[in-house]
This record gives structure tokens, sequence and C-alpha cells, in this order.
């Protein structure tokens, strides 16, 4: 098909159309649990949801807390660049998530995972860690939820097999947990 504005919108549109609302307010009703009983909420993906995560971050720590005057204790583990190398370099890197959660998670903590299909060997093992420390695990996917869907508690799936809008549809995630951290603080 060839591309145009009119199409992907429409795309787009019907795939928002598609994505279970129970499990996007059961995916932020999560986030506002942990951050209410003080838990770190930490994400981390690759590629374009590696940079996903990282803007969920930046956006949940500094409006979270800006609207409330109440902290947000949220980490991206893709944001350090030297940590994600050492890891990968000196263990692997389908390592770096589970050894990073291994030094900065709690018992309780929320672990978010973003990514398109949902097999990437590190957001895997992320999972996988998270939960067999007592953390709580959400899995923020397309496709067809890859094994992710299956290890995670509670997942978001966008059930696309086109990365760009599943893509577009995680980062509207994010701008709705956004809203719904700031509650009616946030004015349009």
């Amino acid at each position: 098909m060839e591309f145009s504005v009119s199409s992907y919108y429409g795309h787009l549109s019907h795939m928002m159309g598609q994505v279970d609302h129970a499990s996007v307010d059961n995916a932020i009703s999560l986030i506002k649990k942990a951050w209410g009983d003080k838990k770190k909420i930490i994400v981390c993906g690759n590629g374009g949801s590696a940079l996903t995560a990282s803007h969920y971050i930046n956006d949940w720590n500094k409006m979270a807390y800006l609207s409330t005057g109440k902290p947000f204790r949220g980490h991206c583990l893709s944001d350090n660049m030297g940590l994600m190398t050492a890891y990968s370099n000196d263990i692997s890197y389908d390592d770096v998530y589970s050894e990073q959660l291994k030094n900065l998670m709690d018992e309780g903590d929320l672990v978010i995972v973003v990514t398109g299909s949902g097999n990437s060997e590190n957001v895997v093992r992320a999972l996988e860690y998270a939960k067999q420390a007592g953390g709580v695990t959400l899995a923020i996917c397309g496709y067809d939820g890859g094994k992710v869907k299956q290890i995670a508690e509670h997942s978001l799936w966008v059930p696309s097999f086109d990365m760009q809008i599943c893509e577009d549809v995680h980062f509207i995630f994010g701008h709705m947990v956004m809203k719904a951290l700031c509650d009616d603080h946030i004015r349009d």
C-alpha cells in the first residue's frame, strides 16, 4: 500500500480503537499505585522503545512532582550509556537490564518493559528477574505480544505488526499516564 497521511492517521486511529481500554486503565492504575506506595517505577526498552521509556520517566518524574509536590521515583534503565555498555561488554547485552535491576529494584517495585515484538532477550530477562525478586511487572508490547506478554503479570498490548503504529500508541500511553498522575492539576 502506498503511503499517505490520511491512511497513516486512519491506521493509527483504528489501532487506538483496538487496544483494550481496560488494560490501559489497569496499567495506569498500576503506576499510580506504585507511586502512592512510594515504590520505584523502573522502565526499559530497546531502540525507539528505549527512547519511549526515557520519555515516560522524563514526563512522569517532572510533571507528577511539579503538579503535586509528591516525589515520583521513576528510573529508566536505558538512560545511562556508560552503565549499559559496561554491562553489555562485561556480561552480555542480554543481561543489560536484569543486572541493573539486581542493584536498583526492591520488592514491590514496578518494572515496565516497552517493546514492539516482545521477544528481545534483555527485556524478557528483566521481567523474569523482576518477578523472581518480588516486583510487579507490566509489558507494554505490540505484534502478538511475544514472550513478555506471557511472562508479565500485566500487559498493555497493541495488536499490530506495524512497529511505528505500536510505538505511536505506546507513546500516547505515556502521555495518558502523565495526565492521570497530575489529575486535574493540568489544564488544557
